[in-house]
């Protein structure tokens, strides 16, 4: 007559053990893949950093004399690469770090 609505301790177990288990395997395939965003994202930003030099160039009839003109100028955020590259600029032309 007792009321048995609640997990015992065996299933309990069970399902740690199984979460457990997925974590081990999940962590190690997302801290493997980190190198490779912070790639993805200096590609971006190379990409981005090109459009902005020559929107710069429609609005100002010039190129912009160092990428920091353009982050002063609120054309890019950053001239650094997610991976702590600092990505180059030459007349005109990005270059990739």
């Amino acid at each position: 007559m007792f009321n048995q609505k609640g997990f015992t301790l065996i299933e309990m177990l069970i399902v740690l053990l199984i979460i457990s288990v997925l974590l081990m395997i999940a962590i190690p395939n997302l801290t493997n893949n980190t190198d490779s965003v912070r790639d993805k994202g200096c590609e971006a930003l190379i990409l981005t950093a090109e459009a902005q030099v020559e929107a710069y160039f429609i609005e100002n009839e010039e190129y912009p004399a160092t990428l920091d003109e353009l982050v002063d100028e609120g054309y890019l955020n950053t001239a650094t690469c997610p991976n702590g590259d600092t990505i180059g600029y030459s007349e005109g032309r990005i270059q990739a770090p």
